[in-house]
Formats: C-alpha cells, sequence, structure tokens
C-alpha cells in the first residue's frame, strides 16, 4: 500500500531544476560552457511542463473519484 499518492507534476519540476544544476556545475567545473541565459528558458519551460502534469493528474483524479459509486 503506498503510503501517499505519487505527485508526477513535482517530479517533472524536480528533474529539471536537478537537470539546470547539473548543467551549471559542470560549466562550473568546466566540462562545457553553457550561457548564463539558457537557465531561463529551461526553468519556466519546465515549471509550466510540471503544472500542464499535475493539472491532468488532477483531473484524471477527479474524473475517476466521480465515477465511483458508494458500492465500490
Amino acid at each position: 500500500m503506498l503510503r501517499h499518492e505519487p505527485r508526477p507534476g513535482k517530479l517533472v519540476a524536480g528533474v529539471v531544476l536537478v537537470l539546470t544544476g547539473v548543467l551549471y556545475a559542470g560549466d562550473a567545473g568546466g566540462a562545457w560552457e553553457i550561457p548564463w541565459f539558457v537557465a531561463i528558458p529551461l526553468v519556466t519551460g519546465g515549471l509550466c511542463l510540471a503544472g500542464a502534469v499535475a493539472f491532468l493528474t488532477g483531473r484524471l483524479r477527479r474524473r475517476r473519484t466521480a465515477g465511483r459509486t458508494a458500492t465500490d
């Protein structure tokens, strides 16, 4: 049994922010060159994607629980 319900929107947001951190850590370590402005569209796009995933997940959960009856 799950202790909590999964939140895929938070997972997407976390993955994007970790990816951004890894990119800039590689830049700081000298592994590659990343322009400073790359973080803005990466984080903004990732947070928008996470919001869309969270919205769809919420809609699917509401739809699933609304279809259940008291005998289920």
